[in-house]
């Protein structure tokens, strides 16, 4: 590639500003406008091809393309290198082995994790949302403070898993193995959350918490409508709200304890 020159110093001392508005005016005539206004155009031009090299410079000097970037992010692995922060965005991770590994605030969006086992794996703060992950094992996994919404999760493993304060809306969990998970303050649509209730047992190892106390299962008062947070999905009326007390059946009046 042939070298470029730089630009002298002649070349941007050049006064090109059109000193002649209107044809009234006599300063100059119409044949000085338009050379002028040519001038105006050669230096356009000029400049155009000056930023135009020195991209092809910098380029060609070792600067990462832009296509590079989210490999160079990934290998970092950490926004301001705090947490993991892979990138596994529309990733094919079909049937894959990540046990016991760090995904914390890792980018999982759109990912094929069907049947991939992940158990043991922390996910703290991950995303996930729009994720197939049909049979995935997520054993004893710590998935507390995800996204996992509009996620297909059917005959996915959660057995002893954490899914406290994790975002489920619209997600599928048909079928999927919930002993010993903790749902604490998870975001669940009211027809799964009724699903899950109708099988979930067991304890927690890590937190001993019930996962159908978590769920809310067979509580008619609080959670009865589904998750809290939850409001466009399953918020209660205003009168039957009962978080800190109880409900009178007869008047629908709620006091504090």
């Amino acid at each position: 590639m042939a070298s470029v020159s730089p630009l002298s110093h002649k070349n941007f001392s050049k006064p090109f500003s059109v000193i002649c508005q209107t044809n009234d005016v006599g300063d100059c005539s119409n044949k000085q406008c338009v050379n002028t206004k040519q001038e105006s155009k050669k230096w356009g031009k000029l400049v155009s091809t000056a930023l135009a090299t020195a991209a092809v410079i910098s380029l060609s000097s070792g600067m990462p393309a832009v296509a590079d970037l989210n490999k160079f992010e990934a290998n970092t692995r950490g926004e301001f290198g705090i947490g993991s922060a892979a990138q596994f965005g529309s990733a094919d991770l079909r049937k894959a082995v990540h046990v016991n590994e760090n995904f914390r605030r890792a980018n999982f969006t759109s990912a094929d994790m069907r049947e991939s086992d992940f158990s043991g794996s922390t996910f703290n703060g991950a995303y996930l949302e729009k994720a197939v992950a049909y049979k995935a094992n997520f054993t004893g996994a710590d998935l507390s403070d995800t996204l996992m919404d509009r996620m297909v999760l059917n005959e996915a493993n959660f057995t002893n898993a954490v899914l406290a304060r994790t975002v489920l809306t619209r997600s599928d969990l048909g079928g999927a193995l919930i002993e010993g998970a903790d749902f604490s303050d998870a975001v669940l649509d009211l027809p799964q959350k009724q699903a899950l209730c109708k099988y979930a047992n067991g304890t927690n190892p890590t937190t001993g918490v019930s996962t159908r106390a978590s769920l809310g299962c067979g509580n008619s008062r609080r959670n009865a409508y589904g998750s809290p947070s939850s409001p466009l999905l399953s918020a209660p009326p205003q009168k039957l709200l009962d978080r800190d007390g109880f409900c009178d059946e007869g008047t629908g009046l709620c006091d504090a304890k």
